[in-house]
């Protein structure tokens, strides 16, 4: 009879701890996630505020639409035409930048496209084009996806055909997938840092003005939903561009390599 009420008053203790627990819902990139920062970010915030971060990490796309359905507290995303477009329909407030990167093209060893010849990221694209050797396009809406679909654009582009194939996963199974059938994809440069010691694609193109990759975080809107915990996502807000985020970012490394750059507190 002890031992039942005793684990009766463990499990009663376990589940007011659980109640007591504060949560903040983010939604964020797939490449926030699968770069590993977040596992060094978010912790500190929690042990010091008694908040736990809850991170759905899904494309821009869904992240926003998440926020839009008042599913998540705040939103940590690199689509700036869509951010912009987000806080214009009144769904999004006080977006403030917390750190960038940039994209690069990869692809086999061999670069069969010949993608290293091209002197313009634009160039870069036709040669893929041309070539029809395979490209993997995250196809799921996005940051990544729409920089891709932007990139194809200013090229004059519209790709198609078997060789294209549009897969709706995130960056790091699409990081794999494109290594194994050895095809050029579009990526952060963070994930594929990240994965580097998992994959053998090379970069086959990069330092583009074109290919620069900004990180916002934006709070949603608390007039939207009355769900939203306006203090608990501007207290996060507050951290990721402040002193210890912003230095927990730029010390940030995978294999002695720096992924993303801070952009408040450089």
């Amino acid at each position: 009879m002890r031992k039942i009420l005793c684990s009766i008053v463990c499990y009663l203790c376990l589940v007011n701890t659980a109640v007591a627990e504060e949560i903040l819902r983010m939604a964020t990139t797939t490449s926030t996630e699968n770069s590993g920062l977040l596992s060094v970010l978010n912790p500190p915030f929690e042990q010091k505020s008694g908040v736990k971060v809850h991170v759905i990490a899904v494309g821009t796309g869904q992240a926003l639409k998440h926020a839009e359905n008042g599913d998540v507290d705040l939103v940590f995303v690199h689509d700036p035409g869509a951010e912009e477009e987000f806080v214009k329909n009144g769904y999004g407030i006080e977006r403030q930048p917390v750190m960038h990167n940039d994209f690069i093209l990869l692809g086999p060893a061999d670069d069969p496209a010949k993608v290293n010849d091209a002197e313009s990221v634009s160039e870069a694209m036709k040669h893929i084009n041309e070539s029809r050797i395979t490209f993997i396009s995250r196809g799921d809406n996005s940051g990544t996806h729409q920089k891709e679909l932007k990139l194809w654009h200013m090229a004059g582009l519209e790709p198609k055909g078997e060789w294209y194939l549009s897969v709706g996963q995130g960056m790091g199974p699409v990081l794999i997938m494109a290594n194994e059938m050895q095809a050029y994809t579009l990526s952060d440069r963070g994930t594929y840092l990240a994965y580097a010691d998992k994959i053998n694609l090379q970069i086959a193109f990069e330092n583009d003005r074109e290919l620069y990759n900004p990180y916002h975080v934006i709070l949603v809107n608390p007039e939207k939903n009355p769900r939203i915990k306006i203090d608990l996502a501007r207290a996060y807000s507050d951290y990721v561009t402040g002193e210890e985020g912003q230095r927990i970012i730029r010390e940030f490394r995978v294999n002695d390599q720096q992924l993303f750059y801070p952009d408040v507190i450089k």
